[in-house]
């Protein structure tokens, strides 16, 4: 550890992308599937001998039980890496095992803090640190004069609670006993030009419609799919 750390080598865990290993309904199942996953990628995430990543073969209690021992490890050593001093940086390597693109990212920001990441710690990893492995932390990575505009704006506090920056927001239980969404991140910067990321996640919501009406398809889990999808797969694919 300490050689990588004088060699000023840098850690990009992407912790995420392998969370199904330790818990695969949990992955399977997130909410964000639904509206957000192309039926084109639900299918390339679907058990296979073929596709990468495709791996549940007859995925059980003992192969979760040792991912999750292997988590412990792993999650160990990162932090001490981060706490002796070297670099760790935010990947989410998304768009296999059930890790969706932007949702995955998130998911690897609260991993971070499972493995013992103070919250600020957290976002220098997804910010500064990030940009200290281009080299460009002279343009990137933290707001100072000079500096390019890139930040995101958030009506909540990810300090408190990372999952305020998931595109679906956090759930709230109010003085009222309403049960209320908020958070989702409101405007992204960059480059100093605003974009409205609720309307651009709006449009991925309509592309991912748009795909499913033309194909009579919905979200279905392993074994469960319709005579229809068997039939019509090369057409999905």
């Amino acid at each position: 550890m300490n050689e990588l750390i004088s060699l000023d080598f840098t850690l990009d865990p992407t912790i995420n992308i392998y969370e199904a290993s330790r818990d695969l309904q949990r992955a399977r199942r997130a909410e964000w599937h639904e509206e957000y996953t192309l039926p084109s990628l639900w299918e390339f995430y679907q058990p296979s001998r073929i596709s990468h990543g495709s791996y549940w073969h007859f995925w059980g209690t003992e192969q979760e039980v040792a991912w999750k021992r292997n988590f412990n490890l792993w999650m160990k050593f990162v932090n001490e890496y981060k706490n002796r001093g070297g670099r760790v940086t935010v990947g989410s390597d998304s768009g296999f095992i059930f890790q969706l693109y932007g949702f995955a990212y998130i998911r690897e920001l609260e991993l971070l803090r499972e493995a013992g990441f103070h919250p600020i710690e957290v976002i220098m990893s997804a910010t500064l640190n990030g940009a200290e492995a281009l080299g460009m932390d002279n343009e990137i990575g933290s707001i100072e004069i000079g500096k390019k505009a890139d930040l995101i704006i958030i009506e909540e506090n990810p300090l408190e609670n990372l999952k305020v920056l998931y595109g679906t927001g956090a759930i709230k239980l109010n003085d009222k006993n309403e049960v209320k969404r908020v958070g989702g991140v409101k405007y992204t910067i960059k480059d100093g030009i605003v974009y409205d990321s609720k309307l651009l996640l709006e449009d991925v919501k309509k592309m991912v419609r748009k795909s499913k009406d033309e194909l009579d398809y919905e979200i279905y889990q392993p074994g469960q799919e319709k005579d229809w999808m068997r039939k019509n797969k090369k057409k999905i694919d």
